[in-house]
This record gives structure tokens, sequence and C-alpha cells, in this order.
């Protein structure tokens, strides 16, 4: 029994050739801007979730302003420089005072944007000098934007918005972000 067996001519060979040949082409330019295109989105959500967090712990911070477990003296917020600063005290042993600023266990802490970063400081009475520490990485990101405002509301504490933008590098366009917390104790 002899059967028949016909394999691809050498035209259509070539056809083959030529068309897988256009689609590797097509995929080998694809690539590297797919590539390029999933590490910048990684890099914005990383710098997202680091601004998460700098907010909350921002956040955290003023919602503890005020607090005073007896008859504290002053206030126990400030907003600074068009909110670019904000200096708070609160009762963090609970004995019914503001530990001053000299004192070991201070109760003031501050927050400020300088130079494209984010610091803070224990026992913070003013939004100068020196002694303030980073706690935002200038290797990693460049803040463009911290302020904090204070929104009144009838009948019920305060809103404290804060507002942060940062990106990789001076000059591209920045990630923004905005955080609310109720300041229950102002």
């Amino acid at each position: 029994m002899q059967l028949n067996q016909h394999g691809f001519t050498l035209l259509e060979t070539l056809i083959a050739m030529a068309l897988s040949s256009i689609v590797l082409l097509g995929a080998g330019r694809l690539f590297p801007v797919l590539q390029r295109a999933v590490l910048q989105q990684y890099q914005k959500e990383t710098l997202q979730e680091s601004l998460w967090q700098l907010a909350f712990s921002v956040g955290k911070q003023l919602q503890r302003a005020g607090y005073c477990h007896g008859k504290c003296q002053g206030n126990g917020l400030a907003l600074r420089k068009g909110g670019e600063c904000v200096l708070l005290q609160w009762d963090s042993n609970s004995n019914g005072r503001w530990e001053p600023s000299g004192h070991s266990e201070a109760e003031q802490t501050g927050f400020r944007l300088n130079n494209n970063t984010l610091e803070a400081m224990r026992g913070a009475t003013s939004c100068e000098g020196s002694g303030w520490e980073k706690i935002s990485d200038p290797a990693t990101m460049v803040i463009q934007k911290f302020s904090v405002t204070q929104m009144a509301r009838h009948s019920l504490p305060p809103l404290l918005v804060i507002e942060l933008a940062a990106a990789f590098r001076k000059g591209e366009t920045p990630v923004s972000l905005r955080h609310i917390v109720a300041g229950y104790n102002l």
C-alpha cells in the first residue's frame, strides 16, 4: 500500500518563515516597551505606598493632638507656614500636663517640609532650627507638597486634611494623596 505524502513546498516554507519573522520582530519591539511600562507602574505604586505610610504616621499624631488627662496649658495644635509646618502636643504619659520641650519626655512633636524632605522633631516648639530628623528618604522620593489644613465643623471635632505630593525626581509628574483625620481632642 502506497501513501501519497506531500510536504511543504519551498514557496510555502518561505512564506511561513517571512510571517514568523514579522511576528517576532513585532514582539521584539513590544517587549521593551511593555517592560518599561510595568517598571514605571511598579515605581508609582511603591511611591504611593510610601506616601500613604507617611500620611498615616502624621495622621495618627494629629488625632492625638490636644489630648490631656487633666489641665494642660496652651494649644494642642499649631499650623504654621501655610500648613507646611505642624506643631502639636499631647499628654502621652497621661499625667495631666504637657511636658515642656527641654524635658526628657517632651510631649511636643513637629512635622515640616524642608528642602523637598518631610522632617519630624520631638520637643519641637518652632518650625525653625536644627535637630529635625528626615522621615522621608530623599534618595527615593522628592516631596513636592506637604500641608495640613483644619476644617471646622459645627458641634463636631474639626477635620485635619493632610495633603502630600511626591515624585522620584524633580520635574516628574508627582503622585498626590489626601488623608483626612478627625481632631478629637481639639
